[in-house]
């Protein structure tokens, strides 16, 4: 068989650096600048710095509200990411069962990842607003006084369904592919041996879905961390007490209200190394476990 080469590098290397452009100047700039900034005391009016060392990683370990931010991140991100691939794999389910019907499914299923973040936010704020919202009305029919302002574990519930709702949408496309794609000479031959609907799930779907189901976790758990902000800020904006207050909200509450630049570098460059961290996990841990 013979090899392919491609000898003129020139044109390569033009066609490769706009995205090179992009990377570096949206990318790997800003996160150099975070990490250097996230090493200097800046005062609110970005005239006098003074180069304090790990005094602001110090100072932020050191905080019970950072503490506390870490812990609804982690509450928050693995309901999110759980909530989201569950939901979906049972609506692929569902439609990879259906066979006239499918494509209207999949059509109306996937319209909300269509809808803006904020938009989405202000949408279940107001579906949850419990004065004018119809669910707190129908939760108080039934003897729970529904309060996202008040009660912390109601502010938490709200946001992880704003934030899983447009996801279960991306989600449940990766899914129905990856279900059309599993031959079914399978799982009929699988149901020819005796095995019931549940076997079947966990002995041929599962595994067979397990690329997908990684890629989805991957991806799921960058988008809670990182672009669930919108979704904070239309609802809840952190509160009631700091309940919802994720770590990338607390960046921006630091840094452009707070006007607290040092400090809101570090939380970044934290939060940069946390989801490194993860992915590394990820894959060196989970990907083993992932059938191809």
């Amino acid at each position: 068989m013979k090899r392919t080469t491609f000898n003129q590098r020139a044109l390569a290397y033009l066609l490769i650096a706009p995205q090179m452009a992009v990377t570096i100047v949206f990318f790997l700039w800003p996160t150099g600048q975070a990490i250097v900034q996230s090493f200097q005391q800046e005062d609110a009016f970005g005239l006098h710095t003074n180069w304090v060392g790990f005094a602001n990683y110090q100072a932020l370990f050191a905080d019970p509200s950072y503490i506390q931010s870490l812990e609804v991140t982690v509450i928050f991100t693995v309901a999110v990411t759980f909530s989201s691939l569950i939901v979906a794999l049972l609506l692929a389910l569902a439609v990879d069962r259906t066979v006239k019907a499918g494509p209207t499914y999949t059509t109306l299923l996937v319209w909300p990842y269509a809808v803006a973040p904020a938009v989405v936010g202000v949408l279940w704020w107001f579906l949850f607003n419990p004065t004018i919202g119809p669910l707190p009305y129908v939760l108080g029919q039934m003897g729970y006084n529904w309060d996202h302002s008040l009660h912390g574990q109601d502010a938490m519930i709200l946001v992880v369904i704003a934030a899983a709702w447009p996801q279960v949408s991306y989600n449940f496309l990766f899914f129905v592919a990856g279900l059309q794609s599993i031959p079914a000479s399978l799982r009929e031959a699988a149901a020819i041996d005796g095995a019931g609907p549940v076997k079947r799930f966990f002995t041929i779907t599962l595994p067979l879905l397990s690329p997908t189901t990684f890629f989805l976790m991957v991806v799921n758990l960058v988008y809670a961390m990182f672009n669930t902000f919108p979704v904070i800020h239309a609802t809840t904006q952190g509160g009631p007490a700091g309940s919802t207050d994720i770590l990338v909200f607390k960046v921006y509450e630091d840094g452009f209200v707070g006007l607290n630049l040092g400090s809101s570098a570090a939380q970044s460059v934290v939060l940069l190394v946390i989801v490194i961290a993860l992915t590394a996990v990820q894959f060196g841990w989970v990907e083993r476990r992932v059938q191809y």
